[in-house]
């Protein structure tokens, strides 16, 4: 089943239903653009890691690998001496590794990296030690000679950094093009959850065509062979809400007959 929306399907945002999502866009990108480039790139699924605390109660990242203890059958013992003091058993809060994954376009020859393209997820975008990896990763990518395409489908937390020309205007979405050789200007490409996912130009070498990525056409059809309609519910308001006009909007396309 289709989903009803014409581009980003905000239902999709949702926190435990994105962390699906954005693996299967990953590998779909991957597939689409290796059949268009090969053999003259290869295009690699890869991962970054780090350290965070991850509280259940907020929309954090999901860890790849949680390792845990199994748990003890008797409470630990505490030696004499703290027997004899006022000590308490505490736990103290433990870091768990994310994996946060993106993709690489490489020349398969030399295994430089021409482009990176990152499709943002709520552990690199919103606040705490999973946007700073982010960023420190970021300005990495932008003080090098590879291309960039930063690819945000998710309405919550602020936009990462950029300085839109006057006039930009407010959008749900965004997808940044950063083309090495023009640095520190970008294209940002800025959309609404009410139009069609544009597509994006996926920058290469230095006077190679750069290939169209029909970004709309491959979350749809990815959103129809997982059976996406069958994880969300549409009598419910999405996560996060839409504004009040959009959601006006929304439910009209979710139920036209009412």
């Amino acid at each position: 089943m289709p989903t009803p929306f014409p581009g980003m399907d905000p239902y999709l945002e949702r926190p435990g239903l994105w962390e699906e999502v954005h693996a299967g866009l990953i590998v779909a990108i991957q597939q689409h653009l290796s059949a268009l480039l090969r053999p003259r790139y290869r295009v690699s699924v890869e991962r970054h890691t780090y350290l965070a605390l991850l509280d259940p109660d907020t929309f954090a990242s999901k860890p790849d690998i949680l390792a845990a203890a199994p748990p003890s059958s008797s409470p630990p013992q505490s030696s004499p001496a703290l027997q004899q003091s006022m000590a308490v058993t505490a736990e103290l809060p433990m870091p768990d590794e994310v994996v946060e994954r993106f993709l690489e376009i490489r020349d398969p020859a030399t295994g430089a990296v021409v482009t990176v393209i990152e499709i943002l997820s709520p552990g690199n975008k919103l606040t705490g030690e999973g946007r700073l990896s982010y960023e420190r990763r970021r300005l990495r990518i932008l003080a090098s000679a590879t291309h960039l395409v930063e690819i945000d489908l998710l309405r919550a937390g602020a936009p990462l950094p950029m300085r839109l020309s006057p006039g930009a205007g407010a959008s749900d979405y965004r997808i940044v093009i950063s083309r090495a050789p023009q640095r520190p200007r970008a294209d940002v490409i800025l959309f609404s959850v009410r139009v069609p996912i544009p597509d994006v130009p996926i920058p290469l070498r230095a006077s190679e065509p750069e290939p169209l990525l029909p970004l709309n056409d491959l979350l749809h059809n990815l959103y129809d062979r997982a059976g996406y309609d069958l994880a969300i519910d549409y009598h419910r308001p999405p996560e996060p809400p839409l504004a009040p006009d959009d959601a006006v909007w929304a439910a009209a396309l979710i139920n036209p007959h009412a």
